[in-house]
């Protein structure tokens, strides 16, 4: 080769023609980083972005819930038992969340296996939020029900009153908020993006199995009492009675369980909390064991 044909570099060494970068399609870079940048390209294309629901919504859970086609829309208390609903939902381990309307007041509560996980409303969230939807409910709000692919209902069960400091690891699942949109993360993957913002960057990590919220007191007073186990429950927990026999036959293994948790002075609510029990399938028991006298209010 001519040395005519040789840029020679400030330090003397001699760069060929082939060692610089190409452009192409306006992009410069080395083939390996051109090829990188179209794998990038790509992933990015297969990444969904999806609209929210309730653009411009208060509550941080509405926000950031994604447009759903509705199950089930018009549910009002005139025709739909509003707890054998959430039985229904509980039963088919439906994924999703329920809005509730009424005049300019609304309350959202996101399912995940069919148990409510997290709540919203104007002024609360939580079981706060899950009372005031049960309380719209009664007084004539109209309700919907948007189902969600499972993972997205384990991104957003992390949302509550406030976001927290982002930290990405390998193995974050939950909701990256940001001024200029948000990420949805499971184990440290982005599976989805979101025109949706808070005013300053912040985190709503996703619990590893989310627990089920839990009515307040006021709206499930029951739930929340202490029995105390009569003579009869003492004797449907031994073994060797006839008690026990016909109390197996009609609660199993369960009812047993959750009368000896009783029996230790663990409330309702919070035997739920701990075993992942529904709420609703404690009651009928709670009073059927009042009704036949194994338990007492202590």
């Amino acid at each position: 080769m001519s040395d005519d044909l040789r840029a020679a570099s400030a330090d003397g060494d001699v760069v060929f023609p082939h060692d610089a970068p190409e452009a192409e399609n306006g992009v410069t870079g080395t083939p390996a980083e051109l090829q990188q940048l179209d794998v990038n390209e790509e992933l990015a294309e297969l990444i969904p972005e999806l609209s929210p629901m309730f653009h411009g919504a208060a509550p941080f859970l509405a926000r950031f819930l994604p447009q759903s086609p509705a199950t089930h829309t018009g549910l009002n208390q005139n025709f739909c038992d509003l707890h054998a609903f959430l039985k229904y939902l509980h039963e088919h381990s439906w994924y999703g969340y329920l809005h509730a309307i009424l005049g300019d007041q609304s309350a959202y509560v996101l399912l995940y296996e069919g148990r409510t996980v997290t709540a919203a409303a104007a002024s609360a969230t939580g079981e706060q939020a899950l009372g005031e939807l049960l309380n719209l409910y009664e007084q004539g709000a109209s309700l919907s029900a948007h189902p969600l692919p499972a993972h997205y209902a384990h991104v957003l069960s992390g949302i509550g009153s406030r976001a927290w400091k982002f930290n990405l690891t390998e193995d974050f699942t939950g909701l990256h908020a940001r001024p200029t949109g948000a990420i949805f993360y499971v184990r440290g993957e982005i599976v989805a993006t979101m025109p949706a913002t808070l005013p300053y960057e912040g985190a709503f990590p996703a619990p590893l199995r989310p627990q089920t919220l839990i009515l307040p007191r006021s709206l499930a007073g029951w739930a929340h009492h202490h029995y105390a186990l009569t003579l009869r429950g003492r004797d449907a927990l031994n073994a060797i009675t006839d008690v026990h026999q016909v109390f197996r036959m009609q609660h199993g293994g369960g009812g047993l369980t959750f009368l000896r948790a009783l029996g230790d002075k663990n409330t309702p609510a919070e035997y739920a909390m701990r075993s992942d029990v529904a709420l609703h399938d404690l009651e009928p028991m709670i009073q059927d064991f009042l009704k036949t006298g194994c338990i007492k209010e202590a």
